[in-house]
C-alpha cells in the first residue's frame, strides 16, 4: 500500500474501532473549544460556511486528546513508517457548513470564482506573503493526515485531491529551488511556476473526491495539490457540520527533505 500511495499521492483507510474510538474522543474535545467566541471570530470564515480551525483540537503530541489514548491506526502506522515519528501539533479541525462556499472577507470575484471551480486547491505550506502575495514555502509538512469526526453524506464537501500531482508539483519547485540553498527556500517567490503549475495538473490530473467517516483516515502526500468540494444541494450532515481533523506534521530540519523525501 505504501507504494500506492506514492505513486498516487493519497489513500484511504478503511473503518478500524480504535481509529473510532479517538475519532469520538477527538469530537468531544473540538467541539467546545470551536464553540468558544475567539476561535469563532478568527476561524468562521465564508458566510459562516467554513470553521477554518488551525491549531483548534487540544491534543498532545502523540495525538492523545480527550479520553483518547494516542492516535493510532494504519494511516498514520504508514505515514510514520515512511516519514518518522514527528510529534504532532494541535491539529486542524476543519468544518464546513450547508452552502460551502460563499465568498471569503477580503476575497476578489476571481478568487471566489476559483473557489468554486477548482475546490481552493492548493500545495500546503506555501503562504500569501505580503501586499503582492507571493506564495512562499513557509511551512515544510511531511503528510497530511485526516481523521473525519463526524458523520456526513458523501457529497458534503468532501476533501479533493489531484492524483499524481504531488510528483508534477516536486519537478517543478526542484527547477524553481535548484540554485538556492534548502535553508533559504523560504525567501524565494514560487507564485508564478506554482501557478503555472498547478494549471497543468488540473489538465493532466484525474480530480479525486475522498469523502470518509468517523474510523476511517485519509493520507495525502505534503506535495499534492488538494482543496474541498462544494457542498451540494441537499448533502446531509449533523448540526455540527461535517468536521474533519488535520494533522500536518512540520519536517525537523530546513535541508532538501520537502523535495527529495518520497
Amino acid at each position: 500500500m505504501v507504494a500506492e500511495f506514492l505513486r498516487r499521492g493519497w489513500a484511504h483507510f478503511a473503518y478500524a474501532p480504535d481509529v473510532a474510538e479517538w475519532a469520538a474522543a477527538a469530537r468531544a474535545a473540538a467541539l467546545p473549544e470551536v464553540a468558544a467566541p475567539a476561535a469563532q471570530s478568527e476561524w468562521l470564515q465564508c458566510g459562516g460556511t467554513w470553521f477554518v480551525g488551525v491549531d483548534t483540537l487540544p491534543n498532545m503530541s502523540d495525538g492523545s486528546v480527550g479520553v483518547s489514548g494516542r492516535l493510532t491506526g494504519a494511516a498514520y502506522d504508514q505515514a510514520t513508517d515512511i516519514y518518522g515519528v514527528l510529534p504532532l501539533h494541535r491539529g486542524q479541525v476543519s468544518i464546513t457548513y450547508p452552502g460551502y462556499p460563499k465568498p471569503r472577507k477580503g476575497e476578489g470575484d476571481g478568487a471566489f470564482r476559483y473557489r468554486l471551480r477548482r475546490d481552493a486547491a492548493h500545495v500546503d505550506g506555501l503562504l500569501a506573503v505580503g501586499s503582492a502575495r507571493q506564495r512562499m514555502l513557509k511551512e515544510r509538512h511531511a503528510y497530511i493526515l485526516g481523521l473525519p469526526l463526524t458523520h456526513a453524506s458523501p457529497d458534503a464537501s468532501p476533501l479533493v485531491v489531484w492524483e499524481g500531482s504531488h510528483e508534477i508539483m516536486r519537478a517543478a519547485f526542484a527547477r524553481a529551488l535548484r540554485d538556492t540553498p534548502p535553508t533559504h527556500w523560504g525567501e524565494v517567490d514560487l507564485t508564478e511556476i506554482y501557478t503555472y503549475t498547478r494549471a497543468q495538473v488540473f489538465e493532466i490530473c484525474r480530480r479525486i473526491e475522498l469523502p470518509a467517516k468517523p474510523g476511517e483516515a485519509t493520507l495525502v502526500h505534503r506535495l499534492a495539490v488538494h482543496g474541498v468540494a462544494r457542498w451540494a444541494e441537499g448533502a446531509a450532515a449533523p448540526e455540527e457540520g461535517r468536521m474533519i481533523a488535520y494533522f500536518r506534521p512540520e519536517l525537523p530540519d530546513l535541508d532538501d527533505g520537502w523535495l527529495t523525501l518520497p
